[in-house]
């Protein structure tokens, strides 16, 4: 696998990277409408009153395995393609990819972690799929 989005996880990179990404899920869950959306609504801000600062933490854990899981998405991208339009052009394997990575880890979370996560996760693929244009820029901002 090639290493090419692994500079991101240099220090001074790593953390601009982590702050893109926790705004991209703020707003990603802010901007979710419908029963759906309250549910997740819930399940987010019951994560985070049970960790303050839950998302950046989480997502500077898991950068190292959402960077190699990218990975292959970033050095399959047409010349010119922005990141996050080829990202969702890929939505299915996208998120299944980034998938494995929350499901292995929420499978030896905390109980109150574990269960909010379990009850985002029906319509986390179709969640995750939403966000990939956001993400790809994001990621693309700090490549």
């Amino acid at each position: 696998m090639s290493d090419s989005l692994q500079h991101l996880l240099e220090p001074g990179r790593r953390e601009a990277v982590v702050a893109d990404l926790a705004a991209v899920i703020d707003s990603e869950v802010a901007d979710k409408k419908g029963l759906s959306g309250t549910a997740i609504k819930g399940g987010y801000n019951t994560a985070n009153k049970f960790k303050p600062g839950l998302v950046p933490h989480a997502t500077d854990k898991l950068l190292p395995e959402f960077v190699s899981a990218l990975t292959p998405f970033w050095d399959s991208r047409p010349a010119g393609a922005a990141f996050g339009d080829h990202l969702a052009a890929n939505s299915d394997a996208a998120a299944e990819a980034l998938l494995a990575i929350t499901d292995h880890h929420a499978a030896s979370a905390k109980a109150p972690l574990a269960k909010a996560y379990n009850l985002l996760r029906g319509k986390a693929k179709e969640n995750v799929a939403d966000a990939l244009p956001r993400v790809g820029d994001a990621i693309e901002k700090n490549a």
